[in-house]
């Protein structure tokens, strides 16, 4: 990255990820796709720390996901694992499954995962470039924390990228 290139990240939006159930190859490409300019230094998707089949089916083991119907996933399991696979960078299973019920306590999940993704592009913005940040406004105490999860992954992301050349 360029002294003054700004560095932007674009996180699929509920209507954006497929309408139509993916099988587990098809969740492991999408989530490639979309995530390895940043979130993995490999170049091929089956070397990959991102995500894989064994964590996907650990994550279904152990409560986190909600298993696939048919061995299909829907919007609600992409959404899931995509939050999973930005905050496992930072925090443990047991924490994401703890922040995630948090944040669809009374929220559907459709909203609270673009929510999350609002939050998420406003933090690496911020942490990035130096833009305002939802910290700028009056935010509701389920929106500090999620602010705060999401900050704690940008300034992680940003140490990475700027200081210890990881991601180039």
């Amino acid at each position: 990255m360029k002294k003054n290139e700004k560095f932007e990240v674009h996180i699929p939006r509920w209507e954006e990820l497929p309408e139509l159930d993916l099988y587990l190859d098809q969740v492991v490409t999408f989530i490639y796709k979309h995530f390895s300019s940043y979130l993995d230094n490999k170049d091929d998707v089956n070397q990959s720390k991102i995500i894989t089949k064994t964590m996907i089916n650990n994550y279904v083991k152990q409560k986190v996901l909600e298993a696939p119907i048919k061995k299909k996933y829907n919007r609600n399991n992409l959404a899931y694992l995509i939050i999973i696979c930005i905050l496992k960078q930072v925090y443990s299973i047991n924490d994401i499954n703890k922040l995630i019920k948090i944040g669809i306590r009374n929220t559907p999940i459709n909203i609270a995962y673009n929510r999350f993704c609002d939050f998420l592009e406003s933090s690496i913005d911020f942490t990035f470039n130096g833009t305002k940040t939802i910290e700028d406004f009056k935010a509701s105490k389920l929106e500090y924390l999620l602010f705060n999860v999401c900050q704690t992954f940008a300034s992680k992301l940003y140490v990475e990228k700027k200081f210890l050349g990881k991601f180039k």
